[in-house]
């Protein structure tokens, strides 16, 4: 295993994790003697699910959510119709928000040692990126939704975009406020162009360590064959409610994302030395493939005491409706200028 330190003081694991601390973001959390599972129990607020909507992912739900028949909104154009890449010269690079769930008033959920590791370090390279961040420790239900339309009810005009993170407990299309759980198009819905107008056309970015159900990835081994050897700008347009979105999940529907005690999660791990690292020079997709690859390939869970735990995978899962390049481009290029 080798370790390093970038500039912003965040260590980066660029071999498979061998500590033995790994859990799952799962509702039903498996501590180190297992048990539970995504299965297990569970507290719930008056939603059914096994209600056919509980199935799909987050951004079916979004999609299919019923809105009623919808007036003729109109918003400020905030770049041109057919522009390459995302305005990123607003005033402002934009809020982010993390929301983040370390102790539950669930009786069936663990507390999720490790998620401040995350939290800092999100919030670190967040700052380094010009965002405006604002952290949310365990918050119930109601207290994060109260954030979450206040963020959306401000006048984002001067800022290029918004983003959300969100560290809990998770089921598919579900998860965990500190008191009970949520369908994640609760908190899309605020952001849509008919709801917050300063925001169409703008990127909205959601980054999500959550499990999304409580299935295991056990890997396949990649061996070399013997065979292989090395070697129109200012006319009005329309876009749909839905566009501009980016939602990165910690792991594919259905399956355990996992997190380190010590390290923190193994996708929060990726996602901050990738933004620490490239942030302000590759563009969001090719850095997040890049974030995919460390998960896929550097981690590997290390849980002896618990065989079934043991030696098993994750692979995040990216969705974008994005229709533009994005690039956090240097919101003041001449800081970085040397003076002689």
């Amino acid at each position: 295993m080798s370790i390093s330190e970038d500039q912003t003081g965040i260590l980066i694991e660029r071999a498979t994790n061998t500590n033995t601390d790994d859990f799952t973001d799962a509702f039903g959390s498996l501590g180190a003697a297992g048990g539970g599972g995504g299965g297990g129990g569970g507290y719930y607020s008056g939603n059914n699910l096994n209600s056919s909507s509980s199935s799909q992912g987050a951004i079916a739900q979004l999609a299919t959510r019923s809105y009623g028949a919808l007036p003729n909104y109109s918003a400020r154009m905030p770049t041109d119709r057919h522009a390459i890449e995302y305005n990123m010269r607003h005033k402002n690079r934009g809020l982010a928000l993390i929301f983040n769930h370390e102790h539950f008033e669930v009786p069936t959920l663990k507390s999720r040692s490790g998620t401040n590791v995350d939290c800092d370090n999100l919030a670190r390279v967040l700052k380094q990126l010009d965002f405006e961040v604002l952290t949310y420790k365990d918050c119930r239900l109601k207290d994060l939704m109260r954030h979450i339309e206040s963020a959306a009810n401000q006048d984002h005009t001067d800022d290029d975009c918004i983003l959300v993170a969100i560290l809990s407990h998770g089921e598919l299309g579900y998860i965990y406020a500190k008191d009970t759980q949520y369908k994640l198009d609760n908190i899309w819905t605020y952001f849509t162009a008919q709801n917050c107008p300063s925001l169409a056309g703008k990127p909205k970015l959601f980054f999500i360590q959550a499990c999304q159900g409580d299935r295991l990835d056990p890997g396949i081994t990649m061996k070399r064959m013997q065979t292989e050897t090395d070697g129109e700008s200012s006319m009005s347009y329309k876009i749909p409610v839905h566009a501009d979105f980016l939602i990165a999940y910690s792991t594919i529907p259905g399956f355990y994302s996992w997190r380190n005690t010590t390290r923190g999660s193994w996708f929060m791990q990726s996602l901050c030395s990738e933004l620490a690292a490239n942030g302000k020079r590759l563009d969001i997709l090719t850095l997040l493939t890049f974030v995919s690859q460390r998960v896929a390939v550097d981690y590997e869970s290390c849980t002896p005491d618990t065989p079934e735990m043991h030696q098993q995978k994750q692979i995040p899962c990216i969705t974008t409706m994005l229709t533009r390049i994005l690039r956090f481009s240097d919101k003041n290029p001449l800081s970085s200028v040397v003076r002689v």
